[in-house]
């Protein structure tokens, strides 16, 4: 059973697009479908989520922020490291862990993972990877799908219905 949803952020929860205003601050545009399915996660169902992302960003602190992402590592280049720390501090292993990453970065968690995933517009080489190939794309569903097939595979699709019932 999966405990712990890791998420990368640009390409994943974001669709890897980066736009900058004229004062140069930095836009993200991030999925309500997939706020909901991670709040849901988190919120109702009680479980853990991390969001480990290689760029710093407030925009990315409020989000996980928001949806109650307890674990938030930004500007991190060993991913898998940091989640070995979460899964002694939460007293999980590597099989209670979810992982969707979109690229290189993401390599060494995703075949760490107990289950890896990657958004439809993912590299080819994570693609090569993965446990699951989402059709949706980064930052328009792909975390949704992933979590939609959690909750199937774990056997809680009701629960996570009735949350919200």
């Amino acid at each position: 059973m999966i405990k712990l949803l890791v998420l990368d952020v640009d390409g994943t929860l974001t669709d890897g697009g980066i736009t900058y205003s004229n004062n140069g601050d930095e836009l993200k545009t991030f999925d309500v479908s997939d706020g909901l399915a991670i709040a849901t996660w988190t919120k109702k169902l009680g479980k853990k989520a991390a969001i480990i992302t290689g760029r710093t960003s407030l925009i990315v602190e409020k989000r996980a922020k928001d949806l109650k992402i307890e674990h938030l590592y930004q500007g991190v280049h060993n991913k898998d490291e940091i989640i070995e720390n979460i899964l002694k501090e939460e007293n999980l292993s590597w099989h209670e862990v979810a992982a969707i990453g979109d690229d290189l970065n993401d390599y060494k968690m995703l075949k760490k993972a107990g289950i890896s995933f990657t958004p439809a517009n993912g590299s080819k080489y994570i693609k090569e990877i993965v446990n699951v190939q989402c059709n949706s794309y980064g930052g328009s569903g792909a975390v949704r799908e992933m979590i939609e097939y959690i909750i199937k595979e774990d056997g809680i699709e009701e629960d996570f219905i009735n949350a919200w019932l």
